[in-house]
């Protein structure tokens, strides 16, 4: 028999019609057969219910009786969820959803969803997909109703256990983010793009000169800090380049980039890696033992200050005799890079206005209910002061790597980023959720700047994947508990080289051959089957409703 959790989690059965009607990702296959009758079952427990009876109930406003075992004890607002949630129509086109089927996203949803449905035979994938493109092509358009006439069985027998756990995996916020960053920017035929010449200039290829690295250490007694650097460079570094800082992301360590760190330093950029001794991976450990807040208030100060501590020992170093970086380091010309946590601290340090007193008051209005980004930026409210500024002028360029913003930038922190800023946003991110992390705060910073969208991508995705073996995604788990990494996310990566090194070569004599790097069509060229990827300058007024929206109608 159902336990109370069980029938409180009974409103995610309209979840998972919702979820299966909602996956646009899918082939074309037709069938003369199409189901008539819904089956749902809970262990032992079955019900079933015609596609007429459905239909009816969003004429009438109540459920069928055939139902009663599981709709007797619900509550009259879990009720009417139901039948609106059979009402609900699906605003996206066949064009859109056949680009789709072939990405890495698009193949893995489609599998958790599947598992959800049982059939006697191993065609439930294929089966569903047939049902969705029918659905979509009927007149009335995708909708729960239309899927489960187009299904091509004439049961469609539904394993709710297995679909509350997908449901509660592919919400409406998941789908209508998948949806948002497929549509950045519009197709184009890579054949019409003449303006990039990737034969002879490719930013994603190494450079000749080999790569040394310089572990460092240094101690800020002011602050009483001590603070690890690993300092990347070739024979082909020089002042006329850029100096590039990476800033790792909470719990992590100063090698997550070496990769790019590697690639960057091969083509004459000398990249400084330090670690946030008070957010790395030793204090995160602690944290778990301890069982203490996710990170100190006064962190959010002191990673923006270690990068600026930090560029006054790179500037000694440039002075000094017998060092191999004298004379090598622009320490006036610098452009940092940061990643999730480390995204929010290259925003502040480009003028991002850090604003706690709006924070508390969202992060009472959040009580309870934050994920884990708010939840991180949410310890900053202890902080003293109402606001902060820790723009350093030295730092001429930004890259926010699936930045935390939401909360600890306020309303208006963004507004007041004072240097050209790119931010990239992964779909799949659960970590550092792309909508409201990164895609609204991206609207209010001030151009020139640069958003880039990974389709399928994860939050782990640009992670170097020597350091991220035990992050690998879990067969059996939905799309929100995998990450994509590894050899899964090199395409992904190679992408990141291409655009950073184009990034850095801006503020380099070199800027107006790298400049085409960093537009729509070098991201629509880069594609691959896998991961659709975006490059767009602006967002309009109607995507950032979008991004804010519900996405999605029903039909009343």
């Amino acid at each position: 028999m159902f336990t109370q959790k069980s029938w409180k989690d009974f409103k995610v059965f309209a979840g998972v019609f919702c979820a299966v009607a909602l996956t646009p990702f899918f082939v074309v296959n037709t069938s003369a057969q199409a189901a008539d009758t819904v089956v749902i079952r809970y262990g032992p427990l079955e019900e079933s219910v015609s596609l007429e009876e459905l239909k009816k109930s969003t004429e009438t406003g109540k459920l069928p009786a055939s139902l009663g075992t599981y709709t007797k004890r619900m509550t009259e607002e879990q009720r009417r969820f139901l039948v609106e949630g059979l009402k609900i129509r699906i605003p996206i086109n066949v064009i859109t959803l056949d680009r789709l089927i072939n990405t890495q996203i698009g193949t893995t949803i489609l599998s958790d969803v599947s598992t959800a449905i049982s059939r006697g035979d191993q065609a439930g994938l294929q089966a569903m997909k047939g049902g969705l493109v029918l659905g979509a092509n009927s007149p009335q358009g995708l909708s729960i109703l239309s899927f489960i006439a187009a299904y091509p069985s004439q049961r469609l027998e539904i394993n709710l256990p297995q679909a509350i756990t997908v449901a509660r995996s592919l919400n409406g916020a998941f789908i209508r983010t998948q949806r948002f960053m497929f549509g950045l920017s519009p197709q184009v035929n890579p054949k019409d793009i003449k303006d990039i010449k990737v034969a002879s200039l490719d930013p994603t290829q190494g450079g000749s000169a080999q790569v040394q690295t310089l572990k460092l250490s240094f101690n800020d007694q002011k602050r009483q800090r001590q603070i690890p650097l690993d300092v990347y460079f070739s024979s082909a570094a020089s002042t006329n380049k850029p100096v590039i800082v990476f800033s790792h992301g909470r719990g992590s360590v100063r090698t997550d980039l070496r990769y790019l760190a590697e690639h960057l330093a091969s083509r004459g950029y000398v990249v400084a890696a330090l670690e946030h001794p008070g957010s790395n991976e030793t204090s995160f450990k602690a944290v778990k033992k301890n069982k203490n807040q996710l990170v100190a208030p006064q962190e959010f100060l002191n990673r923006p200050r270690d990068v600026s501590f930090i560029l006054d020992e790179l500037e000694k170093l440039n002075q000094t005799a017998n060092s191999p970086l004298q004379g090598k380091l622009a320490t006036n010309n610098v452009m940092v890079v940061g990643y999730s946590f480390g995204g929010g601290t290259a925003l502040a340090l480009a003028g991002g206005e850090l604003q706690i007193e709006n924070l508390k008051q969202s992060c009472q209005r959040k009580l309870g209910k934050t994920n884990l980004s708010e939840s991180l930026q949410c310890a900053a409210q202890a902080l003293p002061e109402k606001t902060y500024q820790l723009r350093d002028a030295r730092i001429k360029q930004a890259i926010a790597l699936n930045p935390t913003t939401s909360l600890m930038f306020g309303e208006t922190g963004l507004t007041k980023v004072q240097i050209p800023t790119l931010i990239l946003s992964s779909s799949a991110d659960k970590i550092t959720p792309p909508l409201t992390e990164q895609v609204i705060g991206f609207a209010k910073i001030p151009s020139p700047k640069w958003l880039v969208g990974v389709v399928g991508g994860s939050h782990l995705s640009v992670i170097d994947p020597k350091i991220t073996p035990y992050q690998q995604g879990k067969p059996g788990k939905p799309i929100l508990n995998k990450e994509v990494t590894g050899k899964q996310a090199q395409d992904v990566r190679k992408f990141l080289k291409g655009v950073t090194l184009a990034m850095a070569a801006q503020l380099t004599p070199e800027a107006s051959q790298y400049a085409p790097f960093l537009t729509s069509d070098y991201a629509q060229i880069s594609s691959t089957r896998l991961f659709p990827l975006r490059i767009v300058r602006e967002l309009s007024p109607e995507m950032i409703q979008e991004a804010q929206g519900p996405g999605m109608t029903a039909n009343k």
